[in-house]
Protein backbone atom coordinates (compact mmCIF):
# COMPACT_ATOMS: atom_id res chain seq x y z
CA UNK A 1 0.00 0.00 0.00
CA UNK A 2 1.20 3.53 -0.77
CA UNK A 3 2.42 5.68 2.11
CA UNK A 4 1.98 8.90 0.12
CA UNK A 5 -0.10 11.51 1.96
CA UNK A 6 -3.45 12.63 0.53
CA UNK A 7 -3.14 15.62 -1.80
CA UNK A 8 -6.75 16.80 -1.85
CA UNK A 9 -9.66 17.51 0.49
CA UNK A 10 -12.78 15.32 0.28
CA UNK A 11 -14.36 17.92 -2.04
CA UNK A 12 -11.47 17.55 -4.48
CA UNK A 13 -9.76 20.88 -3.79
CA UNK A 14 -5.99 20.64 -3.21
CA UNK A 15 -4.57 20.71 0.29
CA UNK A 16 -2.53 23.81 1.05
CA UNK A 17 1.16 23.32 1.84
CA UNK A 18 2.94 25.23 4.59
CA UNK A 19 6.39 26.16 5.88
CA UNK A 20 8.64 24.47 8.42
CA UNK A 21 9.94 26.09 11.59
CA UNK A 22 13.35 26.04 9.92
CA UNK A 23 12.09 28.12 6.99
CA UNK A 24 10.42 30.58 9.38
CA UNK A 25 13.60 30.88 11.46
CA UNK A 26 15.64 31.51 8.31
CA UNK A 27 13.31 34.26 7.09
CA UNK A 28 13.26 35.85 10.55
CA UNK A 29 17.07 35.73 10.70
CA UNK A 30 17.38 37.39 7.31
CA UNK A 31 15.03 40.23 8.21
CA UNK A 32 16.64 40.80 11.62
CA UNK A 33 20.13 40.86 10.16
CA UNK A 34 19.03 43.27 7.42
CA UNK A 35 17.74 45.59 10.14
CA UNK A 36 20.97 45.26 12.12
CA UNK A 37 23.15 46.05 9.12
CA UNK A 38 21.15 48.64 7.21
CA UNK A 39 18.25 49.94 9.30
CA UNK A 40 14.92 48.76 7.89
CA UNK A 41 13.49 45.30 8.45
CA UNK A 42 12.80 43.38 5.27
CA UNK A 43 9.04 42.83 5.26
CA UNK A 44 7.89 40.74 3.54
CA UNK A 45 11.13 38.80 3.56
CA UNK A 46 11.97 36.34 0.80
CA UNK A 47 14.27 33.33 1.17
CA UNK A 48 15.42 30.56 -1.14
CA UNK A 49 14.62 27.03 0.02
CA UNK A 50 16.86 24.00 -0.66
CA UNK A 51 14.64 23.05 -3.60
CA UNK A 52 14.89 26.51 -5.18
CA UNK A 53 11.45 27.81 -4.16
CA UNK A 54 11.34 31.45 -3.04
CA UNK A 55 8.52 32.03 -0.55
CA UNK A 56 7.88 35.41 1.07
CA UNK A 57 7.01 35.78 4.77
CA UNK A 58 5.26 38.65 6.54
CA UNK A 59 6.72 39.79 9.83
CA UNK A 60 4.61 39.45 12.98
CA UNK A 61 7.23 40.84 15.37
CA UNK A 62 10.18 43.21 15.17
CA UNK A 63 12.40 44.78 17.80
CA UNK A 64 15.79 46.40 17.98
CA UNK A 65 18.19 47.69 20.58
CA UNK A 66 21.86 48.41 21.14
CA UNK A 67 23.74 45.93 18.97
CA UNK A 68 20.84 43.64 18.17
CA UNK A 69 17.70 43.23 16.08
CA UNK A 70 15.03 40.57 16.14
CA UNK A 71 12.22 39.55 13.85
CA UNK A 72 9.39 37.07 14.24
CA UNK A 73 7.21 35.08 11.84
CA UNK A 74 4.04 33.13 12.58
CA UNK A 75 4.39 29.60 11.27
CA UNK A 76 1.78 28.61 8.70
CA UNK A 77 1.66 24.82 8.33
CA UNK A 78 -0.98 24.99 5.60
CA UNK A 79 -3.58 22.24 5.94
CA UNK A 80 -1.28 19.98 7.96
CA UNK A 81 -2.35 19.30 11.58
CA UNK A 82 1.07 20.43 12.79
CA UNK A 83 1.51 21.09 16.52
CA UNK A 84 3.53 24.24 15.74
CA UNK A 85 0.97 25.77 13.37
CA UNK A 86 0.45 29.37 14.46
CA UNK A 87 3.57 29.50 16.64
CA UNK A 88 5.65 32.69 16.61
CA UNK A 89 9.26 31.90 15.61
CA UNK A 90 11.68 34.68 16.58
CA UNK A 91 15.29 35.23 15.53
CA UNK A 92 17.43 37.49 17.73
CA UNK A 93 20.61 38.52 15.87
CA UNK A 94 23.57 40.35 17.32
CA UNK A 95 27.21 40.78 16.43
CA UNK A 96 29.40 37.92 17.58
CA UNK A 97 33.01 37.63 18.57
CA UNK A 98 35.33 38.70 15.78
CA UNK A 99 36.64 35.79 13.74
CA UNK A 100 34.34 33.22 15.40
CA UNK A 101 31.78 33.03 12.59
CA UNK A 102 28.13 32.20 13.12
CA UNK A 103 26.89 30.71 16.39
CA UNK A 104 23.45 29.33 17.21
CA UNK A 105 21.69 29.51 20.57
CA UNK A 106 18.43 28.25 22.07
CA UNK A 107 16.11 30.99 23.24
CA UNK A 108 12.93 30.50 25.24
CA UNK A 109 10.83 27.69 23.77
CA UNK A 110 13.66 26.02 21.83
CA UNK A 111 15.17 22.86 23.26
CA UNK A 112 18.69 21.76 24.09
CA UNK A 113 20.19 18.34 23.24
CA UNK A 114 20.95 16.18 26.30
CA UNK A 115 21.30 12.66 24.84
CA UNK A 116 23.61 11.19 22.19
CA UNK A 117 22.44 9.84 18.84
CA UNK A 118 20.80 12.98 17.45
CA UNK A 119 22.33 14.85 14.49
CA UNK A 120 23.64 17.50 16.92
CA UNK A 121 26.07 17.17 19.82
CA UNK A 122 24.95 17.07 23.44
CA UNK A 123 24.63 20.63 24.73
CA UNK A 124 23.76 22.12 21.35
CA UNK A 125 20.52 24.03 20.73
CA UNK A 126 17.92 21.91 18.91
CA UNK A 127 18.24 23.81 15.65
CA UNK A 128 18.68 21.06 13.09
CA UNK A 129 21.43 20.91 10.45
CA UNK A 130 19.42 21.97 7.38
CA UNK A 131 17.88 25.04 9.07
CA UNK A 132 21.39 25.93 10.29
CA UNK A 133 22.70 25.75 6.72
CA UNK A 134 19.80 27.89 5.49
CA UNK A 135 20.43 30.53 8.14
CA UNK A 136 24.18 30.42 7.51
CA UNK A 137 23.51 31.02 3.82
CA UNK A 138 21.44 34.17 4.35
CA UNK A 139 23.91 35.54 6.93
CA UNK A 140 26.90 35.01 4.65
CA UNK A 141 25.08 36.57 1.70
CA UNK A 142 24.02 39.69 3.62
CA UNK A 143 27.40 40.05 5.32
CA UNK A 144 29.19 39.92 1.96
CA UNK A 145 26.79 42.49 0.49
CA UNK A 146 27.63 44.89 3.36
CA UNK A 147 31.35 44.17 3.35
CA UNK A 148 31.49 42.73 6.87
CA UNK A 149 32.66 39.42 8.29
CA UNK A 150 29.85 36.88 9.02
CA UNK A 151 30.48 36.94 12.77
CA UNK A 152 26.99 36.88 14.27
CA UNK A 153 25.16 35.23 17.14
CA UNK A 154 21.69 33.88 16.29
CA UNK A 155 19.24 32.97 19.04
CA UNK A 156 16.02 31.26 17.97
CA UNK A 157 12.99 31.21 20.25
CA UNK A 158 9.40 30.03 19.88
CA UNK A 159 6.58 31.60 21.85
CA UNK A 160 4.97 28.96 24.11
CA UNK A 161 7.46 26.43 22.75
CA UNK A 162 7.82 24.69 26.11
CA UNK A 163 4.09 23.91 26.21
CA UNK A 164 4.02 22.85 22.56
CA UNK A 165 6.99 20.53 23.15
CA UNK A 166 4.92 18.56 25.65
CA UNK A 167 2.89 17.33 22.67
CA UNK A 168 6.02 16.02 20.92
CA UNK A 169 8.62 13.31 21.49
CA UNK A 170 11.29 15.81 22.50
CA UNK A 171 11.57 14.93 26.18
CA UNK A 172 11.94 11.22 25.42
CA UNK A 173 14.56 11.99 22.77
CA UNK A 174 16.52 14.03 25.28
CA UNK A 175 15.57 17.46 23.94
CA UNK A 176 14.66 19.55 26.97
CA UNK A 177 12.98 22.91 27.54
CA UNK A 178 11.38 23.34 24.14
CA UNK A 179 10.87 22.47 20.51
CA UNK A 180 13.23 21.45 17.73
CA UNK A 181 13.67 23.75 14.74
CA UNK A 182 13.07 21.30 11.90
CA UNK A 183 12.85 20.99 8.15
CA UNK A 184 14.84 19.49 5.29
CA UNK A 185 12.98 21.11 2.39
CA UNK A 186 11.42 24.09 4.16
CA UNK A 187 7.99 22.90 3.03
CA UNK A 188 5.30 21.15 5.07
CA UNK A 189 3.37 18.65 2.96
CA UNK A 190 -0.11 18.18 4.46
CA UNK A 191 -0.62 14.88 6.25
CA UNK A 192 2.84 13.62 5.37
CA UNK A 193 3.43 13.54 9.15
CA UNK A 194 7.10 14.14 8.39
CA UNK A 195 7.78 15.46 11.90
CA UNK A 196 6.35 12.25 13.42
CA UNK A 197 8.42 10.02 11.14
CA UNK A 198 11.46 12.21 11.85
CA UNK A 199 10.88 11.55 15.57
CA UNK A 200 10.70 7.78 14.99
CA UNK A 201 14.05 7.89 13.22
CA UNK A 202 15.65 10.06 15.89
CA UNK A 203 14.29 7.72 18.58
CA UNK A 204 16.05 4.80 16.89
CA UNK A 205 19.24 6.87 16.65
CA UNK A 206 19.12 7.67 20.37
CA UNK A 207 18.47 4.00 21.27
CA UNK A 208 21.44 2.90 19.14
CA UNK A 209 23.70 5.56 20.65
CA UNK A 210 22.72 4.36 24.13
CA UNK A 211 23.59 0.78 23.19
CA UNK A 212 20.05 -0.57 23.55
CA UNK A 213 19.53 -4.01 22.01
CA UNK A 214 15.71 -3.96 22.08
CA UNK A 215 13.20 -1.29 21.03
CA UNK A 216 9.42 -1.26 20.96
CA UNK A 217 7.26 0.46 18.36
CA UNK A 218 3.75 1.09 19.69
CA UNK A 219 0.65 2.33 17.87
CA UNK A 220 -0.60 4.25 20.90
CA UNK A 221 -0.55 4.83 24.63
CA UNK A 222 -2.52 1.69 25.59
CA UNK A 223 -0.28 -0.67 23.65
CA UNK A 224 2.85 1.10 24.88
CA UNK A 225 1.82 0.74 28.53
CA UNK A 226 1.08 -2.95 28.00
CA UNK A 227 4.51 -3.44 26.40
CA UNK A 228 6.17 -1.53 29.24
CA UNK A 229 4.51 -3.77 31.81
CA UNK A 230 5.55 -6.90 29.92
CA UNK A 231 9.10 -5.96 28.90
CA UNK A 232 10.41 -3.50 31.49
CA UNK A 233 12.83 -1.74 29.13
CA UNK A 234 14.35 1.74 29.59
CA UNK A 235 12.11 4.63 28.54
CA UNK A 236 14.31 5.36 25.52
CA UNK A 237 13.47 1.93 24.10
CA UNK A 238 9.81 2.85 23.51
CA UNK A 239 9.02 4.50 20.17
CA UNK A 240 5.58 5.99 19.60
CA UNK A 241 5.34 4.94 15.96
CA UNK A 242 1.61 5.69 15.66
CA UNK A 243 0.39 4.37 12.33
CA UNK A 244 3.83 4.50 10.68
CA UNK A 245 5.05 0.95 11.09
CA UNK A 246 6.60 1.16 7.62
CA UNK A 247 8.64 4.20 8.63
CA UNK A 248 9.90 2.33 11.68
CA UNK A 249 10.77 -0.91 9.90
CA UNK A 250 12.42 0.67 6.87
CA UNK A 251 14.67 2.79 9.07
CA UNK A 252 15.55 -0.24 11.21
CA UNK A 253 16.59 -2.13 8.07
CA UNK A 254 19.20 0.54 7.38
CA UNK A 255 20.00 1.26 11.06
CA UNK A 256 19.52 -2.09 12.79
CA UNK A 257 18.85 -2.84 16.43
CA UNK A 258 19.06 -6.45 17.58
CA UNK A 259 15.38 -6.86 18.51
CA UNK A 260 12.18 -4.92 17.83
CA UNK A 261 8.74 -5.53 19.29
CA UNK A 262 5.70 -4.16 17.46
CA UNK A 263 2.80 -3.51 19.84
CA UNK A 264 -0.66 -2.44 18.76
CA UNK A 265 -4.38 -3.00 18.75
CA UNK A 266 -5.98 -5.97 17.04
CA UNK A 267 -7.30 -4.10 14.00
CA UNK A 268 -4.02 -2.31 13.32
CA UNK A 269 -2.00 -5.51 13.65
CA UNK A 270 -4.48 -7.23 11.33
CA UNK A 271 -3.68 -4.53 8.74
CA UNK A 272 0.02 -5.19 9.17
CA UNK A 273 -0.68 -8.92 8.78
CA UNK A 274 -2.30 -8.07 5.43
CA UNK A 275 0.82 -6.18 4.35
CA UNK A 276 -0.24 -2.57 5.10
CA UNK A 277 2.59 -0.29 6.24
CA UNK A 278 0.43 2.74 7.03
CA UNK A 279 -2.13 1.70 9.64
CA UNK A 280 -4.27 4.86 9.60
CA UNK A 281 -7.99 4.17 9.25
CA UNK A 282 -8.17 6.51 6.27
CA UNK A 283 -5.38 4.79 4.36
CA UNK A 284 -5.83 1.08 5.05
CA UNK A 285 -8.71 -1.19 6.03
CA UNK A 286 -9.11 -4.59 7.66
CA UNK A 287 -10.19 -7.36 5.31
CA UNK A 288 -12.68 -9.34 7.42
CA UNK A 289 -12.59 -12.22 4.93
CA UNK A 290 -8.86 -12.46 5.63
CA UNK A 291 -9.64 -12.91 9.33
CA UNK A 292 -12.47 -15.33 8.60
CA UNK A 293 -10.10 -17.52 6.58
CA UNK A 294 -7.70 -17.59 9.51
CA UNK A 295 -10.52 -18.72 11.77
CA UNK A 296 -11.37 -21.47 9.31
CA UNK A 297 -7.75 -22.61 9.32
CA UNK A 298 -7.87 -22.67 13.13
CA UNK A 299 -10.88 -24.97 13.13
CA UNK A 300 -13.85 -22.67 13.78
CA UNK A 301 -17.15 -24.18 12.59
CA UNK A 302 -18.55 -22.93 9.28
CA UNK A 303 -21.50 -21.06 10.80
CA UNK A 304 -19.26 -18.96 13.03
CA UNK A 305 -16.79 -18.39 10.18
CA UNK A 306 -19.62 -16.88 8.12
CA UNK A 307 -20.70 -14.84 11.14
CA UNK A 308 -17.14 -13.47 11.32
CA UNK A 309 -17.09 -12.75 7.60
CA UNK A 310 -20.24 -10.64 7.98
CA UNK A 311 -19.04 -8.82 11.13
CA UNK A 312 -18.93 -5.02 11.32
CA UNK A 313 -15.47 -4.66 12.84
CA UNK A 314 -12.23 -6.52 13.42
CA UNK A 315 -12.86 -6.44 17.18
CA UNK A 316 -16.20 -8.20 16.64
CA UNK A 317 -14.29 -10.96 14.83
CA UNK A 318 -11.86 -11.17 17.75
CA UNK A 319 -14.81 -11.51 20.15
CA UNK A 320 -16.21 -14.40 18.08
CA UNK A 321 -12.83 -16.13 18.21
CA UNK A 322 -12.42 -15.54 21.93
CA UNK A 323 -15.90 -16.91 22.60
CA UNK A 324 -14.99 -20.06 20.71
CA UNK A 325 -11.69 -20.46 22.54
CA UNK A 326 -9.61 -19.85 19.41
CA UNK A 327 -6.33 -17.93 19.65
CA UNK A 328 -6.91 -15.64 16.67
CA UNK A 329 -4.76 -12.93 18.27
CA UNK A 330 -1.72 -15.20 18.22
CA UNK A 331 -2.27 -16.13 14.56
CA UNK A 332 -2.63 -12.48 13.52
CA UNK A 333 0.50 -11.62 15.52
CA UNK A 334 2.42 -14.36 13.71
CA UNK A 335 1.27 -13.11 10.30
CA UNK A 336 2.09 -9.53 11.28
CA UNK A 337 5.57 -10.61 12.34
CA UNK A 338 6.04 -12.31 8.96
CA UNK A 339 5.16 -9.07 7.14
CA UNK A 340 7.39 -7.01 9.42
CA UNK A 341 10.31 -9.37 8.81
CA UNK A 342 9.72 -9.02 5.07
CA UNK A 343 10.44 -5.29 5.41
CA UNK A 344 13.22 -5.30 8.00
CA UNK A 345 14.96 -8.39 6.58
CA UNK A 346 17.64 -9.96 8.75
CA UNK A 347 18.57 -6.64 10.37
CA UNK A 348 16.47 -7.14 13.50
CA UNK A 349 14.67 -9.95 15.30
CA UNK A 350 10.94 -9.14 15.30
CA UNK A 351 8.08 -10.05 17.59
CA UNK A 352 4.53 -8.72 17.84
CA UNK A 353 2.19 -8.04 20.77
CA UNK A 354 -1.53 -7.43 20.23
CA UNK A 355 -3.32 -5.43 22.92
CA UNK A 356 -7.06 -4.97 23.40
CA UNK A 357 -8.75 -1.73 24.40
CA UNK A 358 -8.47 -2.53 28.10
CA UNK A 359 -4.70 -2.95 27.81
CA UNK A 360 -4.65 -6.75 28.01
CA UNK A 361 -2.33 -8.65 25.68
CA UNK A 362 -4.56 -10.83 23.48
CA UNK A 363 -2.00 -12.01 20.92
CA UNK A 364 1.71 -12.81 20.73
CA UNK A 365 3.86 -13.94 17.87
CA UNK A 366 6.16 -15.88 20.18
Amino acid sequence: MSEDPPQHRPDGTPLRRGWTTGACATAATKSALAALLSGPFEDPVTITLPGGQEPAFALAHEARGAGYAEAGIVKDAGDDPDVTHGALVIAHVERGEKGKGISFHAGKGVGTITKPGLPLAVGEPAVNPVPRRMMTGVVEELAAAHGVAPDFSITISVRDGEKLAEKTWNKRLGIVDGLSILGTTGIVIPYSCSAWIHSIHRGIDVARAMGLAHVVGSTGDTSEKAAMARLGLPLEAYLDMGDFVGGLLKYLKAHPIERVTIAGGFAKMAKLAQGALDLHSGRSTVDLSFLAEMLQELGLDDQDVEHARAANTANEVLAIATGAGIALGDRVAQRARKEARRIVGQASRVDVLIVDRSGAIVGESG
